[in-house]
């Protein structure tokens, strides 16, 4: 068993792995492409670090870099997920610092995202894209559900069991960025019903189905983004201080629930490999 953390902005601390070692992602080593070499979709932005968190093998790898130096616009998701793939992970948690679009949601509570709604612009969205350097086909990924239901259901009962809260459910906006939302955007999203709002949770499930690695993203809320009328719009120093003041709590979450995850088979399921992949044309009636 061997879990992939894909950290994001102050949750991304090789130093929690005990027996650690820097890991450099091999671009000759992925799948065969269109064109009959090896797919190259560039490389992560920073090496993998692997080691061990409470007897369990993880590999962590930090979204922007580990000083932060890359916006979301400009990361490159598609290398990040093939590198964890390559590194053997059976499955990816990833962390997000996201803003609350609803009272309920606090600044500071940690929620288990179940739902996404994709306003990005600019991002690779798909492995299959047509070039002689991605691997071969169009991909339909089944979606309704963008997270694995049954490894959110082992963190929802691991929560319980620990006396941990977590919201259960959460539907985010994934925007652009890196600028934060308009307080008429911020409003819109309520409208739609979105509870949170974030740049980073696009493409990352998308990716995760078109590997076949259960995958599930665990937000934390810095702010109240900009809906509030009586409250200033959100700002990158209170997003900083939050997250030195919550980032240790998270990291002690995720120090408790993968143990749990490693012991549980309940999310162990035959996942039929590239099931939404076609590279043939369709028969016609």
């Amino acid at each position: 068993m061997k879990i992939g953390i894909l950290g994001g902005t102050g949750l991304d601390d090789p130093d929690i792995l005990l027996t650690r070692s820097e890991l450099v992602f091999d671009k000759s080593a992925t799948r065969t492409a269109a064109n009959g070499l090896p797919a190259d979709y560039g490389e992560p932005l920073d090496n993998l670090v692997s080691g061990v968190i409470e007897g369990v093998e993880c590999v962590i790898l930090a979204r922007h870099g580990r000083q932060h130096q890359w916006n979301p616009s400009n990361v490159n998701y598609r290398a990040n997920f093939l590198a964890l793939k390559q590194a053997g992970c059976d499955l990816v948690i990833a962390t997000h610092s996201v803003g609350s679009l609803v009272e309920e949601y606090k600044p500071r509570d940690f929620i288990l995202l179940d739902q996404v709604i994709d306003r990005t612009q600019k991002r690779n969205l798909t492995y299959y894209d047509n070039k002689d350097t991605s691997f071969k086909g169009v991909y339909h990924a089944s979606f309704g559900d963008p997270y694995d239901t049954k490894l959110r259901q082992v963190i929802i009962d691991s929560s319980e069991e620990l006396g941990f809260p977590l919201h259960q459910t959460g539907t985010c906006v994934a925007i652009e960025g890196p600028r934060f939302s308009s307080r008429a955007e911020s409003l819109m999203f309520k409208q739609w019903g979105a509870n949170l709002v974030g740049m980073t949770q696009v493409p990352e499930a998308q990716l995760a189905k078109e590997l076949n690695l259960p995958f599930i993203a665990i937000a934390m809320v810095t702010d109240y983004d900009a809906w509030k009328q009586d409250a200033k719009p959100v700002t990158v120093e209170e997003i900083v201080k939050t997250l030195r003041s919550n980032g240790d709590k998270m990291i002690k979450f995720l120090k408790r629930i993968i143990p749990m995850i490693a012991a549980s088979n309940d999310w162990k399921v035959e996942t039929k490999a590239d099931e939404g992949l076609i590279t043939r044309p369709l028969p016609t009636e």
